[in-house]
């Protein structure tokens, strides 16, 4: 298999499916170091709970997407996925704000929601590769994780509709 570190060519879509991959993964492993400072920071218990299940989900998520990589003949490592570390730091700005706690849940949720959207558009599209390229069994694991996402930006919304209010006031 071709090597996808840094600077390798990229020459069919397999090579493309690979580097992708690495790059949910590097947004996966990422986004498990993130979700328990969002957690800390939300004043809502139901978003906090919100933040931690998505923890878990995540963490299943990156050992789908290591898995994937494994079959073939690949390393989940050795890349970093740069949006993902964008959106990370706007979270992260968001913690270190000074404002009432249901405005912090308000932009908390927001950052969430921009993750979740990052994420959707990603599985979505190693997705469309996999069934391309015949790897059937890759496509449903990558479509159950292009759900859960899906599920979690609706719980988010659901939460968003009394937060945004609450800060509203």
């Amino acid at each position: 298999m071709a090597n996808q570190a840094l600077g390798m060519e990229i020459n069919d879509l397999k090579d493309l499916y690979i580097e992708q991959l690495q790059d949910i993964y590097s947004a996966e492993t990422q986004l498990v170091e993130a979700l328990p400072k969002m957690a800390d920071a939300a004043a809502t218990p139901e978003l906090k709970q919100g933040f931690l299940d998505h923890l878990a989900q995540t963490r299943t998520q990156a050992e789908r997407v290591a898995s994937i990589l494994t079959e073939l003949g690949e390393q989940p490592g050795g890349k970093t996925c740069k949006a993902m570390q964008g959106l990370v730091e706007e979270g992260s700005e968001m913690i270190k704000e000074k404002a009432v706690p249901a405005v912090k849940d308000a932009g908390l949720i927001a950052a969430g929601q921009r993750v979740e959207h990052y994420e959707i558009a990603a599985y979505g599209t190693v997705k469309t590769y996999a069934s391309v390229l015949g790897y059937g069994q890759h496509a449903a694991l990558l479509e159950t994780s292009e759900n859960e996402e899906k599920a979690t930006d609706q719980k988010l919304t659901m939460l968003a509709r009394e937060i945004n209010v609450a800060a509203s006031a």
